[in-house]
């Protein structure tokens, strides 16, 4: 995988530069810049290069229609305002666009609408990839959330152009190589979530190279359970025995000590009281929502003797200040130690995000992902299409 980084003669070059812009919108205003924001350097680099940028960007699923509501204009408009450089967003069908038409444009960035108003997109069809590609001189895929996807903008393109990889999805992968490849030992995951089935092939990829797998969220419900304990009216997934017996019996084999809460705070409701419980404690009528004291210390002392951290998923209902201690607590210690440099933190999944920025602490952390599907498959061990089509 080349990246454009290298390069160094981009003047007058045209270049497809792929970005994934689906952040939220709310009555046609932006709730979410922080995938934007993250994307900024590479266009600022192509802009010190001289080179003139088309890019490429989705919001939504319009599945191939169009839909008024998913235009990029919002984006647009953002854009224009960090980068006080104007953009051109072009509506015209994408098949009436021409290579020699892009030269007509004074502007140095041109936003194409939409790619997903095009059906070809998500069916990776060769001829519009080969269509997009004769717009430009090179390709760059500074779309790393979008790369578990074999879309024509993300794969069938580069095999038409000599084809890079962005800014950012350079630091995506050298941040998540870190933690799965080139590890500094020892080495924690913090892993939350509904579902533990969900994240069961996560799970077992990490096992092998992780000294501690911490289970949190709804997910460690299931293994409290497991250990005999009533769960009361708790958020529990049915018929994962298999799926906990297999985790444990191959936690055993690789020496990766997993941890769950022993400690927690229940409710009646996710509006209810908080209470502190030991597991013996809970009652039919109780919803485990947070981690309790006990389980933070625990946490605190994993991490107070770990080298590397990856985490993915909060503590318990943090939307509720009032089951958001546990997750809070683990984003200041993780806080605390990057500070330290004693710690190379890696944090990813859309809630995880969501509570980081909740308190403004996006930057004291080593890498935080937006990428959410592909963060995860990568996890997984799984080969992401976008970026075998750059090798």
């Amino acid at each position: 995988m080349q990246s454009v980084s290298k390069l160094t003669n981009l003047r007058g070059k045209k270049v497809i530069l792929r970005l994934d812009l689906n952040v939220p919108l709310k009555n046609g205003e932006i709730t979410d810049t922080t995938r934007i924001d993250k994307v900024l350097a590479t266009i600022e680099f192509l802009l010190k290069q001289n080179s003139k940028i088309i890019i490429l960007s989705h919001v939504g699923r319009p599945k191939g229609k169009i839909i008024r509501e998913l235009s990029l204009k919002p984006i647009q408009e953002y854009i224009e305002k960090k980068l006080n450089e104007k953009i051109n967003l072009i509506e015209k069908n994408i098949y009436e666009i021409k290579k020699d038409i892009l030269d007509n444009f004074n502007e140095k960035i041109l936003l194409i609408e939409n790619i997903r108003f095009y059906i070809e997109e998500e069916k990776n069809d060769v001829n519009f990839a080969k269509h997009l590609a004769s717009l430009g001189d090179i390709y760059v895929n500074d779309a790393f959330s979008c790369s578990h996807r074999a879309h024509a903008s993300v794969c069938e393109i580069s095999k038409f152009l000599p084809s890079f990889s962005g800014l950012q999805l350079d630091m995506e992968v050298t941040a998540l190589k870190k933690i799965t490849s080139k590890i500094t030992k020892p080495v924690t995951c913090i892993i939350g979530g509904s579902k533990i089935s969900t994240k069961i092939n996560i799970i077992k990829n990490l096992i092998s190279k992780f000294d501690n797998i911490i289970i949190v969220g709804a997910m460690a419900n299931n293994l409290i359970e497991h250990n005999g304990y009533n769960i009361g009216k708790s958020i529990r997934e049915e018929n994962v025995n298999s799926i906990v017996n297999e985790i444990l019996s191959h936690s055993k084999e690789k020496n990766c000590n997993i941890i769950f809460p022993e400690d927690v705070v229940v409710a009646n409701d996710l509006n209810g009281q908080p209470k502190i419980k030991e597991l013996n404690q809970i009652k039919l009528d109780d919803m485990i929502l947070d981690i309790g004291p006990k389980t933070v210390e625990r946490i605190f002392d994993i991490i107070d003797n770990t080298n590397t951290i990856l985490w993915n998923g909060p503590a318990g209902y943090f939307e509720n200040p009032n089951f958001a201690n546990g997750s809070n607590e683990i984003a200041k210690k993780i806080i605390e130690k990057n500070k330290e440099n004693k710690i190379f933190s890696v944090v990813g999944g859309g809630d995880t995000v969501l509570l980081i920025n909740s308190l403004n602490a996006f930057k004291n952390f080593n890498f935080v992902s937006t990428a959410g599907g592909a963060f995860l498959e990568y996890l997984e061990g799984k080969e992401l299409p976008g970026i075998s089509a750059l090798n």
